[in-house]
């Protein structure tokens, strides 16, 4: 099939569709990952843009259900410079998107892209599958709303509230969007769940008697998380808070602090950042906003750094028992170098 992905900008590249025909649009935005793609495409985090890999070669081992962090794709759409036609396992990307009506394009100057988009920034797209009218392509990406626009977590946040039961602490967890490896992680060491919509009050968190709570990741604007942000703002102090990805910036803008958008983020499997005591540790990331070091109050300890940039990428504050990081230390498809060292010592905080 005959595709082309339209940028905002008046870019349009030609290539060869797969999965379904169909129009999908929103930010297009790149990982660095070389392996973990369905871990990535699955991300609740995704929600709202195409995601485009960096690494030439997509879909070697096929897809493979367990390893998903949510049970579909979040991803709008997918851009590779190429998918495997004969994966070790089955089925392939291809026909996973062909039976699942998701579209994609493969055959493009991805490097090319990723070079635009680091120099200019994160730019809206829109991906047709089935045409290669670039015109229509780059008019449908220009009316793609700035993603602080939209309302994404609704989309992605479970409906009811529900257990995980377990033997140990009782952990309020606001579902943003979370990753099920950040469950497993819980689980794993005994913690008892319960999962909440990110409409949750701080009344219904309460109800649960829980020992600490829980922010998670989530997709776009992290002020969008109105619910979540007042949950932070009256419990802490009442109880441990904890937060990943998104629930950093819930807890900084509970706290009064900003977050800003960043010109291309930070996603991929391969993002160093150093720990206060010096110590470097290699992360997976998937964020388009951050903290605004300035604007964290007086209490607030800057934890953990990003390596090339310098950026935030986790806070604490002891006097109300918060702890969050801006990285995924539960990282199904690695690299864990952080799981033992985050979740250990947080578990053992509580």
């Amino acid at each position: 099939m005959k595709a082309v992905l339209g940028l905002e900008d008046g870019t349009f590249v030609i290539g060869n569709g797969f999965g379904v025909e169909g129009i999908c649009s929103g930010e297009l935005v790149f990982t660095t990952q070389m392996t973990g793609y369905m871990e990535a495409l699955t991300d609740p985090s995704y929600a709202g843009q195409l995601l485009m890999f960096t690494y030439p070669l997509i879909g070697n081992y096929g897809v493979d259900h367990q390893n998903f962090e949510s049970p579909k794709v979040h991803a709008r759409g997918c851009v590779v410079r190429e998918v495997s036609g004969t994966p070790t396992t089955q089925p392939s990307v291809a026909k996973f998107f062909e039976e699942n009506g998701l579209s994609g394009i493969s055959g493009v100057d991805t490097r090319s892209l990723t070079i635009k988009t680091r120099t200019v920034g994160t730019l809206r797209a829109s991906l047709i599958v089935g045409s290669d009218d670039g015109e229509e392509a780059v008019r449908r990406a220009r009316a793609v709303p700035p993603i602080s626009d939209v309302d994404l977590i609704g989309s992605v946040s479970c409906r009811e509230p529900y257990r995980i039961s377990g033997p140990g602490k009782r952990i309020a967890v606001i579902d943003l969007g979370v990753k099920r490896h950040i469950l497993s992680s819980l689980s794993h060491r005994g913690a008892d769940l319960h999962v909440f919509p990110h409409t949750a009050t701080p009344d219904d968190v309460m109800a649960a008697e829980p020992d600490a709570l829980f922010i998670t990741n989530g997709p776009g604007d992290p002020r969008r998380a109105t619910s979540a942000i007042r949950c932070v703002r009256d419990l802490a102090g009442e109880l441990p808070v904890i937060g990943i990805c998104m629930g950093i910036q819930v807890a900084a803008l509970a706290l009064g602090a900003e977050t800003y958008k960043m010109k291309f983020g930070h996603r991929g499997t391969n993002q160093p950042v150093r720990y206060k005591d010096g110590s470097i540790y290699i992360t997976t990331q998937n964020h388009g906003f951050a903290v605004d070091e300035e604007t964290l109050p007086e209490g607030c300890t800057v934890s953990y750094r990003n390596v090339n940039d310098g950026t935030v990428e986790g806070f604490e504050n002891s006097d109300l028992n918060i702890t969050c990081v801006q990285f995924h230390p539960e990282a199904h498809g690695g690299p864990r170098d952080t799981e033992m060292h985050f979740f250990d010592r947080i578990y053992g905080g509580i």
